[in-house]
């Protein structure tokens, strides 16, 4: 039992256990032979490194014990939610005792730095000094010193230890093993705690006192399975390393030669209403992408704090602060006067977007511009990317409205059920509760109408004028979904999302084409960020790895099987579970691969007996804490076609709905409209690449298939292409490089006079 208890010990807590005790030990000694010759107070540095020493071992073996009982109560657990808020405590128990250890060990690094300040300058007066200890020291006692200068060295060589060390006592992968659930439970946890205690730092002290299956509890959940690669012995660092491989190699999208220019109209209304898209972060987020250095100053004139007498004169919004600052941010940046606000909500709530509804009366317009990603509750409502089904009242606009051509209502009825992006499926229904659903007055009598009606409505101000939704990031797609709602009632309506998150299936995306635009710059990574991209972009990743000449190739193989057996005992947990629940309907064929990849492409040969011998547990074999790879002909090339990682990428690549580890791919809605740079300078440096493309204004833009948008770009662009000023900029390009050839085309038609 103790051997075993030994060997989940790392390496580095033996060591800093072995270190904090010989501190312990030479500072007593220290101690016990200085002590006649010095009073107490003068003793005191020495006595209170070592006791700090002795309390981070007691420390660390408490720390050791509550990791202990969080794993095993982690096994017990991961496949029964019954004792999960066990689990729960568990985890907290040791994070409480892993906080205490860090305290003490910075408190370590204090005294350390201590020492050696006064060692410094014993050494600098010559051996001489006129403190206690280092003085009997200095008085011929050559062992003392000796042994002084060992006490130093293994303080410091503590405090730098525990620097690197980390916070875990005992190796999970000692008690988890290889499995794939108890993994993801684990990480579940640490996700769920993480980000509770991320959103406390923030101010959300509420999120620490939830107990029930919450939002972040679903996001959590995700993230867990995101990171199951752990049950495979690969760790993070290596994932990182492919993932920069990925970007060394990776290129751009591909060419759009022989693709549609984008339509002029479209583009045009797009960059002339971005400005409202853009003005709805009237947090600093904007001001510290725009202004790196005095975005305070900036965040604060656009508050309009600088000018508190005009506060009166600003609209009221739900959530406002008390002088109306984020009022006045948004009127500041589109320049337009109060009275076009008519309503709109800035709010830090999860699945509850912000938003602005302006009426434009030189335009004969109503705009809703819905916020994007500013607060860590948008972060949430970002994380919430499983699929949900739409019902019908989410897909109104497009069954009920005679716009909509007889066949593409067809389509949608044909292959119902449909999907969507769960966290902004719930936000867009609860904006359209706020801007149409709720009646405006308190009476429910038939004829209350709701906020949009009674603009647009027939006799009301804004009768016959056209319907804008814009948004940016996550505000692109809360205002897609609410335009397939409000477009049955407003068929003057159009929606343009600018670098959009995947939220639809590809039958809805398709069927929406007439009246949403999405808006792609670059190789912005949220036009891409979906649960399948992630997973394609993990398995990408393990590719890149096999191709460099100094990987571990085993290691690499091992994982690529260990997703392919996952996958299918997940589906295969799944498939169970629901023929239990109704048997009636779902009955499981012998042939359980079959059953799998019904409908989809299967895999070749050698893949399906790579998932068929995966599934036997005897097939994995443990030396210690390593893998022995039972398939190291495979591994060594010799059967090159049958590799685990290429059935990987096959395996990933397929799409099948409703499946928990197989989730249905999402997709831009509506017409995609890319917006790329040609000819790019690969030499140019990042940091001067944004002036150089703007000087030379070749930016085009193609009618794109959203095909082209199902997997992550890694490129250093990445994020940077994503900042909305930059997606403005580039139509702006476009629209002035057109009107420039259409001028040089009517000069080059005007007839010469000779």
């Amino acid at each position: 039992m103790w051997l075993s208890r030994l060997k989940s010990l790392r390496v580095g807590t033996i060591v800093s256990g072995v270190a904090n005790v010989m501190v312990v030990i030479v500072g007593g000694i220290i101690i016990f032979a200085a002590f006649p010759s010095c009073d107490g107070h003068k003793i005191f540095p020495i006595g209170i490194v070592s006791v700090a020493a002795g309390v981070k071992f007691c420390a660390m073996i408490k720390t050791g014990m509550a990791q202990e009982a969080t794993a095993k109560t982690v096994l017990e657990s991961a496949a029964d939610t019954i004792i999960r808020h066990e689990r729960r405590m568990r985890y907290r128990t040791w994070l409480w005792w892993t906080r205490f250890a860090i305290g003490i060990a910075f408190f370590q690094v204090v005294g350390a730095t201590y020492l050696m300040f006064n060692m410094a300058k014993y050494v600098s007066d010559d051996g001489t000094s006129s403190g206690c200890i280092l003085g009997v020291a200095s008085n011929g006692n050559w062992w003392m010193k000796k042994l002084l200068v060992v006490f130093v060295i293994m303080v410091c060589f503590v405090a730098l230890v525990q620097c690197f060390l980390g916070s875990d006592v005992l190796r999970w992968r000692s008690f988890y093993a290889t499995q794939d659930d108890v993994w993801r439970a684990h990480y579940h946890e640490v996700f769920n705690h993480g980000i509770r205690e991320i959103l406390c730092c923030f101010g959300r002290i509420q999120y620490l006192t939830v107990s029930e299956e919450d939002e972040i509890y679903s996001v959590a959940k995700l993230l867990g399975d995101l990171v199951s690669y752990r049950a495979s012995g690969t760790g993070h660092l290596e994932l990182l390393a492919g993932l920069a491989l990925l970007q060394r190699h990776s290129q751009s999208s591909g060419s759009y030669e022989g693709f549609p220019e984008a339509p002029q109209e479209r583009l045009k209304e797009g960059a002339a209403f971005h400005k409202f898209a853009e003005a709805a972060y009237t947090g600093p987020l904007l001001d510290v992408g725009r202004n790196p250095i005095l975005f305070p100053c900036a965040w604060l004139y656009r508050q309009g704090v600088l000018s508190p007498w005009t506060r009166s004169r600003r609209p009221t919004l739900d959530g406002d602060n008390w002088w109306r600052g984020h009022a006045a941010a948004f009127l500041k940046y589109v320049k337009l006067s109060p009275n076009v606000l008519q309503r709109g909500r800035v709010n830090q709530e999860e699945c509850k977007a912000a938003y602005f509804i302006l009426v434009l009366h030189h335009l004969k317009s109503v705009v809703i511009a819905v916020r994007g990603t500013e607060t860590p509750e948008d972060l949430i409502t970002d994380g919430l990317g499983r699929e949900c089904l739409l019902s019908a009242e989410d897909l109104d606009g497009l069954m009920n409205n005679s716009h909509i051509h007889p066949d593409v209502k067809q389509s949608v009825e044909s292959s119902s059920p449909h999907y969507g992006h769960r966290g902004i499926v719930e936000a867009a229904r609860e904006l359209y509760m706020q801007v149409e659903g709720n009646p405006i007055n308190d009476s429910h009598d038939f004829g209350s109408i709701g906020f949009l009606s009674s603009l647009l409505g027939a006799r009301c101000e804004c009768d016959g004028y056209n319907v804008r939704l814009v948004g940016h990031s996550l505000g692109g797609s809360i205002a897609t979904l609410l335009g397939l709602r409000l477009y049955g009632r407003f068929p003057n309506l159009h929606v343009y999302a600018y670098g959009a998150l995947p939220c639809v299936d590809s039958v809805i995306a398709n069927a929406c084409t007439e009246f949403i635009t999405s808006i792609v710059h670059e190789n912005e990574f949220s036009a891409r960020l979906s649960v399948r991209s992630i997973m394609r972009l993990r398995a990408s990743a393990i590719m890149a790895l096999t191709q460099d000449t100094t990987t571990d190739t085993a290691l690499i193989f091992r994982l690529a099987r260990r997703f392919l057996y996952a996958s299918k005992y997940q589906i295969s947990r799944t498939v169970a579970n629901n023929s239990a629940e109704n048997h009636s309907e779902i009955n499981i064929p012998e042939d359980f691969n079959n059953h799998i990849y019904q409908g989809a492409k299967k895999p070749n040969r050698e893949c399906s007996l790579l998932i068929e011998d995966d599934s036997r547990e005897d097939n994995f074999e443990m030396d210690g804490d390593n893998f022995v790879n039972p398939y190291h002909n495979i591994a060594a090339g010799a059967s090159p076609s049958g590799d685990p990682v290429s059935c990987l990428m096959e395996t990933v690549s397929r799409t099948e709905n409703g499946s928990a580890t197989n989730p249905t791919e999402l997709f831009l809605p509506g017409l995609i409209i890319h917006v790329v740079l040609q000819q790019q300078n690969s030499n140019i440096p990042l940091w001067a690449s944004w002036r150089a493309q703007k000087r030379r204004n070749n930016y085009k833009a193609f009618i794109a298939n959203r095909e082209n948008f199902t997997d992550i770009v890694v490129s250093p662009s990445m994020f940077l292409d994503h900042m909305p000023w930059r997606c403005y900029h580039a139509m702006q390009n476009v629209l002035e490089a057109r009107a420039a050839q259409e001028s040089q085309a009517v000069v080059a038609d005007e007839p010469r006079i000779l």
